[in-house]
């Protein structure tokens, strides 16, 4: 049995390296993408590209560990952010399809215990709304990331005191905590943890044997990579992992290329894989279709084909150069990531860096998608970097030339600094405490710490302490 495995996992390997040298669209891949990791100087990424049912290429560029020179590879597992969301929501199409749950009703339905801030949201928000990021709820990103917790429960309840910045239905905004509150509504209607679902509904039959669901996970493997950023000057310094605990629905998932590559497949092929319906074919074709106005106006002079920017469930959809494009990407602390796909090219990327806000996954899929969509090449690298650098000096322009016109000289705080020390809470965050060291304030987080100089009035701006 080993010997007959060992000769499948040689006939892969052959065919997906016989697929790279003789694919007259992949021309060149190689020195390119070599180009787009120097130029970005990041520490590595790993790509895969999917065409119906099979992986035409996949490789590992650069390192995944960079102080000691090891290489990234197809298989090494990377951290990919919010890829994790589709994820969550294609376990309440599975469920759905098992008459379990109707996206039409009230997630409160299902999850009793969730409370949202007004008695509007309580009646009219329904699962639907959860899933395309329309309930009116701004982030609210402090709430998870200063003021982490392992109970999902307990995250669920600083809902009801978080503002909404809109109505319902009214305007898109990207909300973590209602992928959260997904996670939560399977593990009630399944009676098994939301980790337990990921693994029994996708990666068991996805064959993403060495995906797992968290840090700890993550780190017993032995092919991972660790997590960069790279500083103004392209220094590129190691991260942290963030351990996202509670929030996971909205972010935990760690893969690899190839691994990711199945998943892609599955989209691609309505949601079979090796001939078995992972994902409910009518959930793969409502999810991917325009459920939410991301941003609206026509297209500009310099991306005059980019004809609307919407969302699914879990999946950005726009157009790219005149085809359908399903996408979403990922960040999470030292890593980006980007999973893509063109429904009716058959056709799909995954890209897994680590490098903290990365511009990378973005360049490789369209570079990818010009090769593959038989389109015009676009130097996308060089276009994006100039981009970013002229983004930059601007940025470095605003700060040095102008003072901050609100901030109101020679004022004093009304109180002695002792006075702001002290524990503070708030029922939508959570609790932090203010301490007073060598003349100095500094606000202690759970996971951070923060030196505050005083800005004016009582007033303090906050700055990282990068040392702890």
């Amino acid at each position: 049995m080993k010997s007959l495995i060992s000769s499948l996992i040689i006939i892969v390997i052959a065919n997906t390296s016989l697929a790279q040298k003789t694919d007259k669209r992949l021309k060149n891949l190689d020195e390119d993408l070599q180009e787009v990791l120097d130029t970005w100087d990041a520490a590595g990424f790993a790509i895969a590209i999917v065409e119906k049912d099979q992986v035409i290429y996949a490789k590992g560029v650069g390192y995944k560990d960079y102080e000691n020179k090891i290489p990234a590879t197809e298989n090494t597992l990377f951290a990919i952010g919010s890829c994790t969301k589709a994820f969550t929501s294609a376990m309440l199409g599975v469920l759905r399809d098992e008459d379990k749950i109707d996206f039409n009703k009230s997630p409160r339905e299902y999850l009793p215990e969730l409370k949202f801030y007004n008695d509007d949201m309580n009646n009219n928000i329904i699962i639907k709304d959860l899933m395309a990021h329309r309930t009116g709820l701004p982030r609210h990103d402090f709430a998870w990331f200063f003021f982490p917790s392992d109970d999902m429960d307990e995250l669920l309840a600083r809902v009801e005191h978080q503002e909404p910045f809109t109505g319902i239905r009214e305007q898109w905004y990207y909300n973590n905590f209602m992928f959260m509150a997904q996670g939560l509504m399977a593990e009630k209607i399944t009676g098994k943890p939301w980790k337990e679902n990921i693994r029994d509904s996708f990666f068991k039959p996805l064959g993403m044997q060495r995906s797992n669901l968290s840090i700890p996970e993550l780190e017993k493997d032995a092919d991972i990579s660790k997590g960069y950023q790279t500083t103004a000057d392209g220094e590129i310094k190691l991260m942290d992992y963030y351990k996202i605990r509670g929030m996971a629905p909205a972010g935990s998932i760690n893969s690899s290329v190839n691994e990711m590559a199945n998943w892609l497949i599955a989209w691609i092929n309505g949601g079979k894989f090796n001939g078995e319906q992972i994902i409910p074919s009518g959930y793969v074709g409502e999810s991917t279709s325009s459920h939410m106005v991301v941003s609206g106006g026509r297209p500009g002079k310099e991306n005059p084909d980019l004809h609307f920017a919407n969302y699914g469930y879990g999946w950005f959809n726009s157009s790219y150069r005149g085809h359908y494009m399903v996408q979403h990407g990922g960040n999470i602390n030292g890593f980006s990531a980007m999973t893509a796909f063109y429904p009716t090219d058959s056709v799909g990327v995954v890209v897994l860096a680590n490098q903290n806000g990365s511009s990378i996954p973005a360049i490789v899929r369209n570079m990818v998608a010009d090769r593959m969509l038989n389109l015009e090449v676009e130097d996308w690298n060089t276009e994006l970097k100039a981009q970013a650098d002229k983004q930059r000096e601007a940025q470095n322009e605003a700060i040095g030339s102008t003072e901050e016109t609100d901030q109101v000289k020679g004022t004093k705080p009304s109180h002695i600094l002792q006075d702001f020390t002290g524990s503070y809470n708030h029922p939508g965050y959570g609790s932090f405490t203010i301490v007073a060291k060598d003349d100095s304030l500094f606000a202690e987080f759970e996971v951070q710490k923060f030196y505050l100089q005083h800005y004016h009035y009582d007033v303090f701006a906050a700055y990282q302490v990068l040392d702890g």
